[in-house]
C-alpha cells in the first residue's frame, strides 16, 4: 500500500478553513438537514439508468439542481448534466500561502465534482428499494446512487449557506462510466465538451466509504470475440463447423492464462452468447472479455494471448471438420479501453484530500481503481476519486445494499475539500 504523503504546510490552512464562518454555516445546514435522506437516495436509485439509457435519471438530477439554485444547469450533447457556479476569481488571503490552489487559493481554476449516473444493470432490472433495519437494498443503491445523492447534497449545502469561492465549481453528473459506456461522458467533457482546455482539479464521487482516495487509474481493455459459421441442423448437418465448440476451446485456453500477482492483473469472460435452438448448429457465438492491470504492458500481453487462443481454437475446429468443406471465421472487436496513470501522492489535490480527511478524523489510504478519473489522470490533469460515506456490500449484484453510517462525515469532507480546492472568495 503506498505511504500517504504529508505536507505539514497544508495543516494550518485547512484548520483555518474549517473555522471559517462559511464552512461552519455549511456544517450547521448539513446537521439540520441530514444531508440526503433515505427517501432522496431511493428516488434516484429507482430510476433505471443502464449505460446509454441514463436520460430519465439525468432529467431528474437536472431538475433537482435547478430547484436548488446552485448555478447554471445544462445538459451536454452526450447527456452529462452540468451545473456551474462561477467563482469570483479573487481568493481570500490567510487561507493559503501565496494564493496557491492546493491550500485554499483556487484562483483561476475550476473544481469539478463528478458522479456517474449509470449502473451496471439492464433496464428491466427491478430497482425498487427495500428497507431492512438501517440498510437499503436495491441494485445500484451504492454504485452510484449514493454518489449522485451526495452531488445534489453538496449543491444544496453550498447554495443554502451562501458559500462563494474564488475558483468556479462545476458539478457533473456523467453518463457511461460503467461497462460498455467506456467512460464516454467524462471523455466528452475533456475531448470536446465543457472542460476542453480548461484548467481544473477533478474529484469523482463513486460509491460509499471514507478511507480510500483513488489516485491511480486502473487500466483496462474490453473485447467482443465473435466466431461465425454456416450453421445447420444438428442431425442432418452434423460434421459442420460449430462456432460454440470453437468458442469453448478458446475459453478453456484463455482461462489458463498465467496472470501475474505483481503487477496485479485480472481477466474475465463476462458474457457468452450463441445459438437459437438445442437442435441447431449455431451460425454465431460470441463472448465479452475484460482485461485489467496496473501495467499497460500486461494488458498488451493478455490481448496477444486472447488473439492467439482464438486463432488456435478456430483452426482446430476447421481442421476437425475439414471433410464438411465448411469453415469458421472470427473477429475480435475492442469495445472498451480505459487508460491508466497516476496522480502523484505528493500532488496538491491528493495532499489536500488527505489533510481534509485527517482533520475530520478520517484515516485514508491511496487506492487504485477504474473510475471517471481515469480520463483526466491520463491527460495529466489533477484528479482523484473518493467515497461519499456510508457502508455497502454486494456491489454490482441484485442484493447490493447501502447503510448511511458515516454519511454526514462524508458530506462534511466533500464540502471542505471542494472549498479547499476552489478557495473562499475574498
Amino acid at each position: 500500500m503506498p505511504k500517504l504523503a504529508r505536507d505539514p504546510s497544508l495543516i494550518p490552512p485547512i484548520s483555518e478553513l474549517l473555522a471559517a464562518p462559511e464552512i461552519r454555516r455549511g456544517f450547521h445546514f448539513l446537521k439540520q438537514n441530514n444531508g440526503f435522506s433515505d427517501d432522496d437516495l431511493a428516488g434516484i436509485c429507482e430510476i433505471a439508468a443502464p449505460p446509454f439509457k441514463e436520460t430519465r435519471r439525468a432529467e431528474y438530477v437536472a431538475q433537482k439542481l435547478r430547484e436548488l439554485d446552485f448555478g447554471e444547469v445544462t445538459t451536454d450533447d452526450v447527456g452529462n448534466v452540468l451545473a456551474r457556479r462561477t467563482g469570483t476569481g479573487a481568493a481570500r488571503t490567510g487561507l493559503g500561502k501565496d494564493g496557491h490552489r492546493s491550500n485554499g487559493g483556487g484562483k483561476g481554476r475550476t473544481v469539478v465534482i463528478s458522479a456517474h449516473l449509470d449502473t451496471v444493470f439492464p433496464e428491466e432490472t427491478d430497482v425498487r428499494v427495500r428497507r431492512q433495519g438501517t440498510r437499503l437494498y436495491a441494485p445500484g443503491i451504492s454504485d452510484n446512487a449514493c454518489g449522485i445523492a451526495s452531488l445534489l447534497s453538496l449543491a444544496s449545502i453550498i447554495a443554502a449557506s451562501g458559500i462563494n469561492t474564488a475558483g468556479s465549481i462545476l458539478l457533473a453528473a456523467t453518463v457511461g462510466e460503467e461497462g460498455e459506456g467506456n467512460l464516454r461522458g467524462v471523455r466528452h467533457l475533456f475531448a470536446g465538451g465543457a472542460l476542453k482546455g480548461e484548467a481544473c482539479d477533478f474529484v469523482s464521487l463513486d460509491g460509499p466509504g471514507l478511507e480510500r482516495i483513488t489516485s491511480r487509474a486502473l487500466g483496462s481493455r474490453r473485447f467482443r470475440v465473435t466466431i461465425t459459421g454456416p450453421g445447420g441442423h444438428s442431425w442432418g448437418d452434423f460434421g459442420t463447423v460449430n462456432p460454440v465448440h470453437a468458442l469453448g476451446r478458446a475459453i478453456a485456453r484463455f482461462a489458463a492464462y498465467p496472470a501475474p500477482l505483481s503487477p496485479r492483473t485480472s481477466f474475465n469472460v463476462g458474457i457468452v452468447e450463441g445459438g437459437n435452438s438445442v437442435n441447431a448448429i449455431p451460425e454465431k457465438a460470441s463472448m465479452t472479455v475484460d482485461a485489467r492491470s496496473t501495467s499497460a504492458d500486461e494488458i498488451d500481453r493478455i490481448e496477444s494471448y486472447l488473439r492467439r487462443v482464438v486463432d488456435i481454437a478456430v483452426t482446430e475446429e476447421n481442421a476437425q471438420r475439414a471433410l464438411s468443406g465448411t469453415d469458421l471465421d472470427s473477429t475480435i472487436d475492442l469495445i472498451g479501453d480505459r487508460p491508466s496513470g497516476e496522480t502523484p501522492p505528493d500532488s496538491p489535490i491528493v495532499q489536500t484530500a488527505v489533510e481534509c480527511s485527517r482533520i475530520l478524523g478520517i484515516e485514508t489510504r491511496l487506492d487504485c481503481s477504474s473510475t471517471d478519473s481515469n480520463i483526466p489522470i491520463s491527460l495529466g490533469i489533477p484528479a482523484i476519486t473518493i467515497g461519499v460515506g456510508g457502508l455497502s456490500g454486494n456491489c454490482h449484484s441484485l442484493t447490493e445494499w447501502y447503510e448511511p453510517t458515516g454519511r454526514e462525515l462524508g458530506l462534511k469532507r466533500l464540502l471542505l475539500l471542494t472549498v479547499a480546492l476552489a478557495g473562499l472568495a475574498d
